[in-house]
């Protein structure tokens, strides 16, 4: 299985160019983010044409998750466990939830397309929103994989945090006073790892952004961001064979300001080479 996530920031603008891209790359399971937009408002046709099902959830022009795969998917969920809402006039457990979470079951792999709340700055109301949102979401991992340890579990998409100052190569983003790089923030990511799953795409590409800002000259510059990761249990780490971030997405026409990235799973493990040969 080959399996990819991607900030789109929106689909409508860009579905020829994701679509071609999946078809290109050979993907199997596409995980996008901000895809802005309600779900009737969703390019299904496009995807269906190119030999994929989608799952979508979006209530607006704002935020937005998609799932695309070739294979059958399962089990859908618009939501984890515990995952709060949020409305800037309106305190309380009980906010309205945003569309920032997808689950779905493809090839008896679970797979969240999840956006992060950004967080806009620190000490707003959204910051600590953020906080909550990765507090439950490893709850909730923490829980999945106590109660089945070799669940294969990804949680793929844009996390909203540089969780290493390698991360960052962004002169505005600056510890102590930005949003995706604070204590908590990188404490939060920590957290979430050790609830049971891992960065599978380090190990094999170390280096390379994933996110450069339109303005001031960011992607020549290359004064970017890794923040879009692919995390995942330890069956799920143990499958991986090949990881790429396709940088030159970023570049041509009317690109999303982040790019895809992709990792190959060997889900059927190794031929057993050691079986007595029969002639």
């Amino acid at each position: 299985m080959r399996l990819a996530t991607w900030n789109v920031n929106s689909i409508r603008a860009r579905v020829d160019r994701i679509v071609d891209f999946a078809v290109r790359e050979h993907i199997d399971v596409l995980a996008m983010q901000e895809i802005k937009c309600k779900v009737d408002q969703f390019p299904f046709d496009r995807f269906e044409e190119a030999g994929f099902h989608v799952e979508a959830h979006g209530f607006s022009q704002w935020n937005g998750v998609a799932i695309a795969s070739r294979e059958p998917v399962s089990d859908v969920r618009t939501a984890f466990p515990g995952m709060p809402g949020f409305d800037k006039d309106h305190q309380g457990p009980d906010a309205p939830q945003e569309a920032r979470a997808l689950g779905a079951t493809v090839g008896g792999v679970e797979v969240w397309s999840l956006y992060v709340p950004n967080g806009r700055s620190l000490g707003d109301p959204h910051f600590f929103y953020k906080l909550d949102w990765l507090a439950a979401l490893e709850q909730y991992t923490r829980e999945s994989l106590e109660a089945n340890p070799d669940k294969a579990l990804a949680l793929v998409g844009d996390f909203n945090i540089a969780p290493t100052d390698a991360d960052n190569g962004d002169p505005a983003v600056v510890p102590g006073f930005s949003t995706h790089v604070s204590p908590p923030e990188r404490e939060a990511f920590a957290a979430l790892q050790s609830a049971g799953v891992t960065d599978v795409v380090r190990p094999l590409v170390p280096t390379g952004f994933t996110y450069w800002d339109y303005k001031r000259l960011r992607f020549p510059r290359n004064e970017g961001m890794r923040i879009d990761f692919i995390l995942g249990s330890h069956a799920l780490a143990d499958a991986v064979t090949g990881a790429q971030i396709h940088r030159n997405e970023r570049k041509g026409e009317a690109p999303s300001d982040h790019v895809p990235v992709v990792v190959d799973l060997d889900l059927e493990g190794p031929d057993d080479d050691d079986r007595p040969m029969i002639f």
